[in-house]
């Protein structure tokens, strides 16, 4: 550990809870606790896990007009997605595109009525900043939130959460609302990675890190650290930007076509006007050259990313890579994401990883690997 590395604000809780430090994108981070990863995990499933995510960015987006349709807008030219139908107290995931059709980065966009809060990656933050301000920064003041962020994670999130922050009760999938804890204003959305229910909280440091501990203060909940994270956020299907998606991935590619919806696709009456529309559109319309696929290796022996994936076990040439990969802990077997030619990214097709000079079969599976838990009414 070096001391150039940033520190959360629950760092200090870190180090009484025994976690394991590791630098990730210039923070100081927990890996695990004593539990372990694997514990973590499953823990995760069965109950609660909380999770420190304050190295994430904040962003808050707001029209120098007033008129948070003229944010919605301006925003629009920078992301895919229908901003202007979301609804006050709604989130929505996004993309941020370049000309070349690739992903800057993935994001949580909430809309709060007077302004927009998005949710970045942590290594992406300052470049995200940088782009927002130069395409939008004349129509809307562009500036970061200086706030932790917690994530409580599983299905007893709602329950242990009500405890403490009651205006969570009833809120659904992508919910967003304003709150109040310690004396200090945040605000809450009903999302998270994992793939399970759960909740995302941001507020001011001593005020996070009150509620943290009161809530490891309770029975159905325990610490998870970044290694369980992407366990879990595997199992769910979900892209880890700078290895299943970047810049040279198309949002089409990477099997998020569901997040533009119709009204920016062609014939849509917002159709394009964002960086890279040309190729996205054209994909979105003719089909993407290569997919995002999910992989079930055979055997017990974990493929991780980078591995080179083969139409067969004797092929010359690679068709593909694996973009993440490891062991689902929740399904007792290695799983991994690669990236395939449209004519191999077929449910049932069969592909070769590989791993230290051997070539294992993999098959090709529909994706997430697990069903999701969010609540949708």
């Amino acid at each position: 550990m070096t001391a150039s590395l940033r520190e959360t604000p629950l760092h200090a809780l870190h180090g009484e809870a025994g976690a394991r430090m590791v630098p990730f994108a210039g923070y100081s981070m927990p890996l695990h606790y004593p539990l372990g990863l694997l514990k973590e995990h499953l823990h995760t499933r069965r109950a609660a896990g909380l999770f420190d995510v304050s190295h994430m960015g904040q962003i808050a987006v707001r029209a120098r007009s007033g008129d948070p349709g003229e944010a919605a807008r301006a925003l629009e030219t920078v992301l895919p997605i229908d901003i202007l139908g979301l609804g006050v107290g709604r989130q929505r995931y996004g993309v941020l595109t370049l000309p070349g059709g690739g992903i800057l980065d993935d994001l949580m966009l909430a809309h709060l009525g007077d302004h927009y809060l998005l949710v970045v990656n942590a290594a992406n933050k300052a470049a995200d900043l940088a782009h927002l301000l130069d395409a939008i920064g004349t129509a809307c003041t562009v500036e970061p939130v200086e706030r932790a962020l917690l994530a409580l994670q599983g299905p007893g999130a709602d329950a242990a959460l009500a405890r403490h922050l009651p205006a969570v009760a009833g809120m659904r999938f992508m919910d967003a609302r304003t709150i109040a804890f310690g004396g200090e204003e945040g605000v809450v959305v009903r999302s998270g990675y994992t793939g399970e229910d759960g909740f995302e909280v941001a507020l001011p440091a001593a005020s996070a890190v009150a509620l943290a501990r009161a809530l490891l203060a309770e029975p159905e909940v325990k610490p998870v650290g970044l290694g369980a994270r992407d366990s879990l956020r595997l199992e769910a299907g979900l892209c880890l930007h700078g290895s299943d998606i970047g810049p040279e991935t198309s949002p089409v590619e990477a099997g998020l076509a569901w997040a533009i919806p119709k009204v920016r696709r062609l014939g849509g009456d917002r159709a394009g006007g964002f960086p890279g529309a040309e190729r996205i559109l054209a994909e979105l319309e003719k089909g993407p050259a290569r997919l995002r696929v999910g992989l079930k290796p055979e055997g017990r022996t974990p493929v991780r990313a980078g591995a080179a994936l083969y139409a067969a076990a004797d092929a010359a040439e690679a068709a593909g890579r694996v973009t993440s990969g490891g062991f689902g802990p929740s399904l007792e077997a290695p799983i991994a994401m690669g990236v395939l030619p449209r004519a191999l990214a077929v449910p049932g097709a069969q592909v070769f990883a590989e791993v230290r000079g051997q070539r294992l079969p993999c098959a090709v599976v529909p994706l997430p690997f697990r069903p999701a838990g969010f609540k949708r009414s």
